[in-house]
Order: structure tokens, then C-alpha cells, then sequence
């Protein structure tokens, strides 16, 4: 039961109150947690989660600080960016291959002046640093955590622990043993719908790019892929949110088919599975932006489709790197606003409201009878603990989003950081305002979840390294500028990254229907692919400089990875997992022990020497070979002279 009310300004000082003031206090939110206090109300299991959300949450301070530098970087550096000036310049008169068949007619290359230097916000040098940056961050995170966990275990007295001295038998487990029909049930998580609805929306954003081409509202027509890009991601935010709920309840099922023997057996078991699930979920979208829209469309009179007239989608000429970042920036704030803090405040109190309702009491009853209320009755219309799964979960989703797609939104550690302030205090005010009082529970560690943490740290350098390969135009450019610039600038890249199609070579029934939209004839158009022109000798064919470029993908790809690799390891080495005043202190009390133990184990042989020798003397046979005893010194009386020394 919880301790008192924390509502009576007049009720006596208890933990429950303290932690009200000087926990679940938004006033308080720049105050280190009472992790003892937390400990000592909740128990370990809980007063673990709280001490690693502080230490996430505050190594999230120079992860935010390095990415709005490098934002702020892109933001100064954007007028002097060679490439997307060259975009702007109406004077190069760069006429664009349609986007779509038949509806979309050529376009400006200028007009798509505001995406390119609101890619470069993002797309710029100092991003390879920043994901160089936040892989040792996530390994120094990592570090970080061991050593304040040791420091927890040494304080907590949990050393020693074991959790296997806790982990009994479930009682399901042990019905199906009395019956004889245990077996194991195996069954594969069903994820497929959350690719039917990628897909759908693939087929959604190609729909709608068409329609609004083919618009009278000029507005609609020049604001076609804003319009697209933030539609399609306000309705994957919504489905991620939906099917989130649904997953839960399926990985639920799957594991109660399974009947795992133990009780963390089945919390590890539904915490893989959850967190399989989700993540899938909710970086598919992610995934397909960053690796393989654009990569599979095929070129001008040849194109791949989806269903005809629906061909595969096409990225910006500046790259797909804006569209993930709107994707991405659009899925972590709507998880962070509306998953993770309005439904913990929302749904709570709905339900307690539905509580209330049930019990058949109006409000002025209720109030009266508020007054009178036992603790424990009061306690009874508070919402049930439902365990530290759903919190850790939102938490490790949040931390794949920070990490794995960084390169493409470096202020992703800002909007975490400000979501995980308000989510410490908000946390804490549910378990002590709208939540029964969990049953104290001991842990060590944080289990299953520091292991996802360290897998998703280490992937975060793979997916970094092909997003600023792959998805960016830094590698392209590199090339350019080193191998065929003339004068070693970036003058001229946009034209040498631009294919040249000739218009007489469209397949039947796929050439614009208003083709005079710009007010002249086209006979040439160009498009972003590394292919050689139509009049060489191999028209349309992927040219030399697309297999430059691909070798020097491929080649930073898997020097990126070694290195980070190679420097994550270095520092795992170089950081000892236990502190070391409390590594001293551990030895010393084993020195203490060992000490301790001689000394028992010496009093322990010496009684039982003197026990074996009282037992010798007293035989008659022996008697004679018995020391002698020592003889009492004889009283001296008064006056007596004293015997000499």
C-alpha cells in the first residue's frame, strides 16, 4: 500500500510525500532523481529503470549539443553550397524529365530550389562527423551504465545477488506439467501487414503525386511533394500507432502459447518478441526511404511499375536525405506527443474514471465518502502495475531513432532529451499519483534490455554508414570534386550528375499529354542517373562514372564501419566496467573476509587441539605424559617479605 495521502497538506511527512515534492514535481526537473528514496519506496527492479532513464537522459546533453551545432553548421554554410546555388540559377535552364507518365509534364530544375538547400540543412560534411560522433556516444553510454549499475549493486548491497534465487516455476507451467501436455509451440510473429501498408502508402504517395500534377490549382501543382512527403508520413504515424497496440497484444499470445517455465523466461521471451514486432513497425517506413525508394526506377523510356501507370517512386534531385528526415522527425515527435505522453495522462485517468463509474457512486457520494476513505480503499481506484515492459520499450524505440538514422537528422538527440525530461517527471508522477504500488522486486540489472541496447548500438554504425553512402550525395560529390572537376571546386556538379534523354524515345503512351506546358519544344530532357547519352554508342547504359561510385560507396561503407568499429572497441577496452574507488573497496572487504575466515578457522583448530588433549590426559594410561600444571603462586601475608624475582 502506498504511504498516506499526499493530497492532505496537513498528513504527517512520509516517503510517498517527499517523493511527491522532490521527484514528481515538473518544478524539480533540473534536480538529479532520489534514486535511494526511489529504491527504498518502489524496490530495485524499479529504482534501476529510473537511475538508467537519468543516465540516458543526461548523456543526451552532448549528443543535443553536437547536433544543433551541426545544424546550425548547414544553416551557415547554406549560401555558399556550390550545388544547390547552381540548382537556383535560373540562368542554366535545366529542362527535367516528367516525374509521372502521361499526367506530369517536363519541369525547372530551379523550381526545385527550396529542397535543395533545405537538404543541405542535413546533407553536409559535418554530418559524417556527427554519426562518427554518436556511435561513441552510444558506446560511452553503454560505459557510463555498467559503471553507475556496479555502483547501484555495491550501494544496494546486490553484489551477491542472484536472480535465479527469485525465479520460481509459473503456475501455468506447472498446470500443463500435471496434465501431461506440455509441448512446445513454436510460432513465427506475423509481420507482413506492416508491409502490405507500406506498400499501400507507396501506391498512396504515387496516387496522389499524379492527381495533384494533373490539378487546376496552381498552389496544389507547385506544392506537390511537400503536400505528398508530409501526408504519406502523418499516415504512417498514425498506422505505427495503431498497429503498435495490436503487436503487444500478439506477442502477448504468442508467448502464452509457448508456457515458458519461469517467470523470466516468459518476461524475456515477450520483451524479444514486443520489441521485434515494433521495430519493425516502426522503421520499416524508415528503411524504405533511406535504402530503396530511388534505387529501383529504372530511367526515361524504360521505367520499372509498380502496377501500370504507376512506376517505382523517384527521390529529389537533392536525394531522398529530406524526405527520410521528414519521415523520421514526424514519427519520433508523433510517438513522443501523442504516444508516449498523452496516452500515459489520457488513458490513466480514463480509466480510473470508468473505475469510478462502475462503483455506482455520484460525485457529491463520492466526495464525502473520499474524505472517510481508508489508504487501502483509496489505493483501490488506482490503476493496476502493469510492469517496466511498455516504459523500457518506448525508451529503446526512442534510442534506435537517435542512433540508427542519425546521419539524415542530427537533432533527433535534441527532441529526445526534451521528451525524456518531461518523461522522467510524468513517469514519476504516475507511479506515485495514478498507480497501485508495485510489489518490491530485487534485480541487478537492467536484463534483456542492456543486450538490445548494445545490438542496436552496434547496427547503428552499419545503417549510418550505407545512409551517408547510399542516400546522401556526399560520397557523389567527393568523387566529382577529386576526380573530375576541373578546377577541383564543385562548380559544375549538378550538370555532370544529369543524364541526357532524348523525348522521340518514350515508350508508347507514356509522353507527357501537355508537353508545350513550359512554352516551347522539348527534344532533350535530363534526369539523375549516371548514364551515357543518347547519341553515344551504348545509349542509356550505366556509364564509367556509375561504377566509380559505386566502388567509392562501397570502399567508405567499409572503411566507415572498421574504423567506428575499430574506436568503439578501443574505448569498451580503455573504460573498466566497475569504478575504482569501488573496486578497491570490494577488495578490501574480501581481504577483510579472508581475514575473518583464517581466524575462525584458527579458534576452530585450537579447541579442537585443547578439546583432543584434555581427553588424552584423562585416560590412566596417559596420565604421566601429561605437561605439567602450572603450580599457583601462594598468597604472601602481610608483612612477609616478598619472594625475589
Amino acid at each position: 500500500l502506498h504511504d498516506g495521502n499526499i493530497e492532505d497538506l496537513n498528513a504527517k511527512s512520509n516517503d510517498r510525500k517527499l517523493l511527491y515534492e522532490e521527484w514528481a514535481s515538473y518544478s524539480v526537473f533540473y534536480k538529479y532523481q532520489p534514486i535511494g528514496l526511489i529504491r527504498k519506496y518502489f524496490g530495485e527492479k524499479v529504482g534501476l529503470y529510473f537511475a538508467w532513464l537519468g543516465v540516458y537522459t543526461q548523456m543526451l546533453i552532448p549528443a543535443a549539443i553536437v547536433g544543433v551545432i551541426v545544424f546550425l553548421y548547414g544553416c551557415a554554410t547554406v549560401d555558399d553550397n556550390i550545388p544547390s546555388m547552381e540548382i537556383c540559377d535560373a540562368r542554366n535552364n535545366i529542362t527535367m524529365c516528367p516525374l509521372c507518365d502521361r499526367a506530369c509534364s517536363y519541369w525547372k530544375l530551379v523550381t526545385a530550389c527550396g529542397t535543395a538547400r533545405a537538404s543541405h540543412l542535413f546533407d553536409n560534411p559535418a554530418t559524417v562527423l556527427f554519426a562518427i560522433f554518436m556511435a561513441l556516444w552510444a558506446v560511452l553510454f553503454m560505459e557510463h551504465w555498467k559503471r553507475r549499475q556496479m555502483r547501484l549493486n555495491y550501494i544496494w548491497d546486490l553484489t551477491g545477488f542472484g536472480e535465479e534465487e527469485e525465479d520460481h516455476n509459473r503456475a501455468e507451467y506447472e498446470f500443463r506439467v500435471m496434465q501431461k501436455t506440455m509441448r512446445k509451440e513454436y510460432s513465427t510473429p506475423k509481420i507482413t501487414v506492416t508491409f502490405a501498408i507500406v506498400f499501400g502508402v507507396i501506391l498512396y504517395r504515387i496516387s496522389i503525386k499524379a492527381a495533384l500534377h494533373m490539378s487546376s490549382n496552381p498552389t496544389l501543382a507547385n506544392n506537390t511533394r511537400a503536400t505528398v512527403k508530409t501526408t504519406a508520413a502523418i499516415i504512417n504515424l498514425i498506422i505505427i500507432i495503431i498497429l503498435d497496440e495490436i503487436y503487444a497484444a500478439i506477442a502477448r499470445w504468442l508467448t502464452t502459447l509457448e508456457v515458458p517455465k519461469t517467470d523470466k523466461s516468459f518476461e524475456e521471451r515477450l520483451i524479444f518478441k514486443t520489441f521485434i514486432l515494433k521495430f519493425v513497425n516502426a522503421f520499416t517506413p524508415i528503411v524504405y526511404l533511406a535504402f530503396f525508394r530511388g534505387r529501383l526506377v529504372g530511367r526515361p523510356g524504360k521505367y520499372l511499375y509498380v502496377v501500370r501507370p504507376h512506376r517505382m517512386e523517384e527521390c529529389a534531385h537533392a536525394g531522398c536525405l529530406m524526405e527520410l528526415c521528414i519521415q523520421l522527425c514526424i514519427t519520433m515527435l508523433g510517438k513522443q506527443l501523442i504516444q508516449n505522453n498523452l496516452f500515459e495522462i489520457g488513458i490513466p485517468k480514463l480509466k480510473k474514471l470508468l473505475r469510478r463509474r462502475k462503483s455506482d457512486l455520484d460525485s457529491k457520494r463520492e466526495e464525502e465518502l473520499n474524505k472517510n476513505l481508508q489508504c487501502h480503499e483509496k489505493d483501490h481506484f488506482l490503476g493496476p502495475f502493469v510492469g517496466l515492459s511498455p516504459e523500457y520499450m518506448e525508451m529503446i524505440i526512442q534510442f534506435g531513432m537517435v542512433t540508427l538514422f542519425v546521419a539524415s537528422f542530427p537533432l533527433a538527440p535534441l527532441f529526445a532529451l526534451l521528451n525524456n525530461i518531461i518523461e522522467i517527471r510524468l513517469d514519476a508522477k504516475k507511479f506515485v499519483m495514478e498507480m497501485r504500488r508495485p510489489i518490491a522486486a530485487k534485480a541487478k540489472d537492467i536484463g534483456i534490455w542492456y543486450n538490445l541496447l548494445r545490438g542496436l548500438s552496434k547496427v547503428a554504425v552499419i545503417v549510418n554508414a550505407f545512409v551517408i553512402a547510399f542516400t546522401s550525395d556526399f560520397i557523389p560529390r567527393l568523387v566529382y570534386q577529386y576526380m573530375y572537376s576541373p578546377d577541383g571546386t564543385m562548380h559544375g556538379f549538378v550538370n555532370h550528375a544529369l543524364s541526357y534523354f532524348n523525348v522521340s524515345d518514350f515508350e508508347q503512351d507514356t509522353d507527357p499529354l501537355q508537353p508545350m506546358q513550359l512554352g516551347y519544344k522539348v527534344e532533350v530532357c535530363r534526369y539523375k542517373d549516371y548514364r551515357e547519352p543518347p547519341w553515344s554508342g551504348t545509349p542509356y547504359e550505366l556509364s564509367k562514372e556509375f561504377w566509380v561510385i559505386l566502388a567509392a560507396r562501397l570502399t567508405f561503407v567499409i572503411v566507415f564501419q572498421n574504423i567506428v568499429m575499430l574506436m568503439s572497441d578501443f574505448m569498451d577496452w580503455l573504460i573498466p566496467d566497475i569504478p575504482k574507488d569501488i573496486s578497491l573497496q570490494m577488495h578490501k572487504e574480501k581481504i577483510l573476509m579472508v581475514e575473518l575466515f583464517m581466524k575462525e578457522e584458527q579458534g576452530k583448530r585450537l579447541g579442537a587441539l585443547d578439546n583432543h588433549n584434555q581427553d588424552t590426559c584423562n585416560t590412566p594410561t596417559s596420565a604421566n605424559q601429561c605437561p605439567p600444571q602450572p603450580r599457583s603462586r601462594p598468597v604472601s601475608h602481610a608483612g612477609s617479605r616478598k619472594p625475589s624475582t
